[in-house]
């Protein structure tokens, strides 16, 4: 049965949000008999709540609390108060994340060696490299079932997957196969297998994709020793006078303010509502922000590289048939400068719906063209380019210096300027996506620039010195010992990976270190 923890118990860890990185912490510290407390400021749905609609479940899981965007990115012109695509709820954006399970390169690991310096960037290494994370990886893809990897077998080709292949094929690739999902293809772990639906980021109805909705915070639940709070946005941490961090003022389901007390807290909030939480519990002792002595929280803000292209082939494609990201091209997922540009990107294989294509194929513009796409709506392949955004030190989330949401508390606004490196990129894959469709008979092609983003890293950076970044190689705040950070703001560089594995398997390690030291009475 879920445990019921007092206010004033200070032996709890807080853990602040529930999805991909605060998710599997609660689980495996409950696991170890650690009492934990997770407060979500979303609702609690189940996955009987799921529907088949695209419009009917963004509105029901998407974080539409304000925000705004600003600098030079396509997002501030076209969805300049939803710069981000994140989900309010119990299993957080595990609940409409795609699936797409893959490892960050070694490369992608020691950008600022690999690289060099790179004009208007602010890379650096991770202190931590592949090599240490292999074992976590390894924990992570058998945990959520990831397909390709310990004898679990990848998924069928969908039509689209097979108009992707083709192509690249035609255009010498060599690196495409459907790709490493979550997701699982027969009965596993309890779970259903996946029946083809098509409507993966809408919340699996089968349960066939892997979700901290009803994997990681049932299982922790079940131990006794950890309970979830829905509905509870947390406000601010506090910290005594030595600066050791005593527990969390959140607001509860009834808009009262509560004071939840804590032996440690980890905060999984996401890239945005992390530093922005951060960044709101300044105190004499923090006037910059809790944890803040470097400046860098909120800083280093990093969303991948992204655009879509669409193929028209004048006959039916069908690309909303099957896995949504069933299928991936990882040829130019490699380090090679002589493109033009640092690090990489995957084609990834992106159907949409019909109503979100139809509303956001031109943001803002109607006419003879766009009634001339919708109408081709069945004859349509699309692949997404998801590639590595480079960190930018005035890439970053600040406080709003006017806007507050209804418990008084500044926004949060997301300002990213493009980096030449981003642009260069982006371009190179929309041409070889081009590239692929032509090959094998598209009428025509056209690009989609980015949306909000879905990919949030960076802000709370991981550093060997304390002076560049927030957390230690650990997630462990520098300044504050009893702080932790468990989601992907903790990200040093951002891949051309999807992130969630990674943040999966940094919880893993994360939740071993957090016992060591509460065992050693250390934290």
């Amino acid at each position: 049965m879920p445990a019921n923890f007092n206010l004033n118990d200070s032996s709890v860890v807080v853990i602040i949000g529930s999805g991909a990185g605060g998710g599997t912490i609660a689980n495996e510290l409950a696991r170890k008999g650690i009492s934990c407390v997770v407060l979500e400021a979303g609702k609690r749905v189940e996955i009987t709540d799921f529907r088949n609609d695209e419009d009917g479940m963004f509105s029901l899981f998407t974080w539409l609390d304000p925000r705004t965007a600003t600098g030079s990115w396509y997002v501030a012109k076209t969805s300049p108060d939803l710069p981000s695509w994140t989900c309010k709820l119990v299993g957080g954006t595990t609940v409409h994340w795609g699936g797409v399970a893959l490892r960050f390169q070694e490369h992608e690991f020691k950008t600022r060696t690999r690289y060099g310096a790179i004009s208007g960037a602010n890379l650096m290494d991770w202190p931590v490299d592949l090599k240490e994370m292999e074992p976590y990886y390894d924990r992570a893809e058998s945990r959520i079932g990831v397909t390709g990897t310990h004898g679990i077998p990848r998924l069928p080709a969908s039509n689209h997957c097979k108009v992707l292949f083709a192509g690249a094929k035609n255009i010498g690739y060599s690196k495409y196969w459907t790709a490493n999902l979550a997701i699982n293809p027969v009965p596993r772990d309890g779970r259903a297998g996946c029946q083809q639906a098509g409507f993966c980021v809408q919340g699996c109805t089968f349960g066939a994709k892997w979700s901290a909705l009803y994997t990681e915070i049932p299982q922790a639940e079940a131990t006794g020793k950890c309970e979830v709070r829905a509905e509870s946005q947390a406000l601010r941490i506090e910290h005594d006078a030595h600066g050791k961090v005593t527990g969390v003022v959140y607001a509860d389901r009834n808009g009262a303010v509560q004071r939840q007390r804590a032996r440690i807290v980890c905060v999984a909030g996401n890239s945005i509502e992390s530093p922005r939480l951060l960044l709101n519990s300044s105190s004499n002792m923090f006037p910059q922000g809790l944890a803040n002595s470097s400046g860098q929280v909120g800083r280093n803000y990093m969303r991948h590289t992204t655009a879509l292209v669409f193929a028209d082939f004048g006959k039916p494609v069908h690309m909303y048939r099957g896995t949504a990201n069933g299928g991936i091209v990882m040829d130019e997922a490699g380090l090679n400068t002589k493109r033009g540009f640092a690090g990489g990107y995957n084609l990834e294989t992106l159907p949409q719906g019909l109503p979100s294509f139809a509303q956001n194929l031109v943001p803002g513009g109607w006419g003879r063209e766009r009634a001339s796409w919708v109408d081709s709506y069945v004859n349509l392949a699309g692949v997404w380019i998801i590639g590595e955004d480079l960190a930018r030190e005035n890439n970053r989330v600040t406080l709003h210096p006017d806007r507050k949401d209804k418990f008084g508390v500044p926004i949060p606004n997301v300002h990213v300027d493009d980096h030449e490196n981003d642009l260069a990129m982006q371009n190179h894959g929309m041409r070889q996506a081009d590239a692929i469709f032509e090959s094998i008979g598209a009428k025509r092609t056209i690009h989609r620039l980015p949306f909000p983003s879905t990919h949030n890293m960076g802000t709370n950076r991981m550093s060997a010195n304390p002076r560049d970044g927030v957390v230690n190689s650990h997630g462990q705040a520098h300044d504050v010992k009893n702080l932790f950070v468990s989601d992907g703001s903790q990200f040093v560089s951002s891949g051309a990976e999807n992130p969630t594995l990674t943040i999966v398997a940094l919880a893993l390690r994360q939740s071993e270190y957090i016992a060591d030291q509460m065992g050693k009475n250390a934290i």
